[in-house]
């Protein structure tokens, strides 16, 4: 795929599908959006449960500040338009987990307006350019319950701890089109609330979750009826929705039918769809505003705080990784994309030029090569099955990897060296600097012992030297490699390159 437009090819030509993502991300607060309940997740079922979540006559909701607060945040997080003014409606529709009957949410003033967020360019998942994709709103409203039918073989049951915890619906506009670019909208908008700290991201146990909007055309035509498929809870899910509900949209069309707008399910075990309910417009749910909760008004003091408590953003850091640290775009995206990536690296970076003296930007393309590739091996080769699985990651200290990229700039022992001493590390909680010294793990860098291994294999190989002098300079490799075998891998191979260099002049 060379285009970030996702084409079906049909029996009467090429489609169109056009996705838009109603994101729903739990606020990150320690008690719900109306009530003073805990929001711990995997408590007892019901035991997290106030007299206003379960709508005793006379409770009356008070807003959470905190979740305001975190949903403003947010708007600030993707440019988007903060509404200093916003409003509470009751959304009324039978909910079998929800006690009061309705919901209680934002649907003619949200908190949080018109913003963007950029997906970046991945050439291999056929998005060719960097792409604005347009959001329509954020509103904050309460979530349900949870209802269990596998408890029981005649009976469902009730969990209503969730039911009150606070949720920002995030409505995209319908500008995805393809199930690449779904997936990076969903990768990109979590890695955002993570760094905001607004929610946790974590969609397997619910916290976030989307709703997949997707209907089909011919290329230029008006847009098509819409389905909607309800609490999709992975990126592999979002976009296997959308690629079987496009294709099952296109042969509904071609074979004569029509695309009715519904609610839909996801099936995870067969990867297909199925029917749910018919898509219900919004006067069908009756909305009116809340007559016992009072309107939002945000002062500017408050919008100014939450604007300087906003962190420094994936793109700007990555830019920075780039402009500032010297690092290349694939070790910078890798190294933003997610809250603990940068963190540990942003950590180690700080201890390793502290350690060696010297600019974050001098050391920082080895500290992120150490960090993306060389630490990581080691500790996946540690604790699989192959390894022991004995290790301990609470030896892999800053303090400890920093001793050992502080050996390794200075000379001091090589990469394979490196590597060695990491792993001991790891599962022995010893000081690299003993390690390196009790076990053997030290570079030679002494001229004399080396320089005795060099005249010895010039000597042994006096037909290659021969060779070399005439021009075969490949067999520079070779006596490196000899040099490297009598030392037994432990000559600095600096030290190497520059006697042979000046031996074979």
């Amino acid at each position: 795929m060379t285009s970030s437009t996702y084409r079906i090819q049909g029996q009467t030509g090429e489609w169109e599908v056009v996705i838009g993502l109603e994101v729903h991300a739990q606020v990150t607060s320690k008690s719900k959006l109306f009530s003073g309940a805990d929001t711990t997740f995997g408590a007892e079922p019901n035991s997290q449960v106030s007299l206003i979540d379960a709508a005793m006559p006379g409770m009356l909701p008070v807003p959470n500040k905190e979740c305001i607060r975190q949903a403003v945040r947010t708007g600030m997080a993707i440019e988007a338009q903060i509404n200093k003014y916003s409003r509470f409606d009751r959304k009324n529709y039978f909910y079998a987990d929800l006690p009061q009957g309705y919901q209680i949410s934002q649907l003619y003033h949200p908190i949080v307006g018109k913003g963007q967020l950029i997906i970046d360019k991945d050439e291999k998942a056929g998005i060719p350019e960097d792409k604005v994709l347009g959001i329509e709103r954020i509103h904050v409203e309460q979530d349900a319950g949870k209802l269990m039918h596998d408890q029981h073989p005649t009976m469902s049951y009730v969990d209503l701890n969730r039911c009150g915890v606070a949720l920002m619906e995030i409505v995209s506009d319908p500008d995805m089109r393809s199930p690449a670019e779904a997936g990076a909208y969903v990768r990109k908008l979590r890695s955002i609330l993570r760094y905001v700290g607004s929610c946790d991201g974590n969609m397997e146990e619910g916290s976030m979750r989307a709703d997949v909007n997707v209907s089909v055309r011919k290329p230029g035509d008006e847009l098509g009826t819409r389905t909607e498929t309800k609490n999709v809870n992975s990126v592999r899910f979002v976009m296997q929705v959308i690629e079987y509900e496009a294709a099952r949209q296109v042969d509904l069309i071609e074979s004569g039918g029509t695309v009715v707008q519904e609610t839909r399910l996801f099936d995870v075990a067969t990867g297909t769809t199925r029917t749910m309910r018919s898509k219900e417009d919004a006067h069908d749910y009756r909305y009116f505003p809340d007559p016992d909760l009072l309107p939002v008004n945000l002062e500017d003091d408050f919008l100014e705080d939450c604007r300087a408590s906003l962190p420094e953003l994936p793109d700007a850091k990555r830019k920075r990784y780039i402009e500032e640290l010297g690092l290349s775009e694939y070790n910078a995206a890798t190294l933003t994309a997610e809250v603990e990536n940068f963190a540990r690296f942003e950590t180690l970076l700080a201890t390793v030029a502290q350690a060696l003296g010297k600019p974050e930007a001098k050391v920082a393309t080895m500290v992120s090569n150490w960090s993306m590739s060389i630490a990581p091996g080691v500790v996946k080769a540690v604790f699989s099955e192959e390894g022991g699985g004995e290790g301990n990651l609470e030896y892999a200290t800053a303090e400890a990897q920093a001793a050992i990229l502080q050996m390794q700039d200075a000379g001091e022992i090589s990469g394979s060296q490196a590597k060695e001493i990491y792993e001991i590390v790891l599962k022995t909680g010893r000081a690299p600097a003993e390690i390196a010294e009790t076990e053997g793990l030290k570079q030679v860098s002494d001229t004399g012992a080396i320089e005795t291994a060099i005249d010895e294999i010039l000597a042994n190989n006096a037909d290659k030297v021969e060779q070399y002098k005439g021009g075969k300079d490949k067999l520079f490799g070779f006596f490196v490699g000899q040099t490297m075998k009598a030392m037994q891998g432990k000559a600095n191979p600096g030290v190497v390159n520059q006697l042979l260099k000046d031996k074979l002049g």
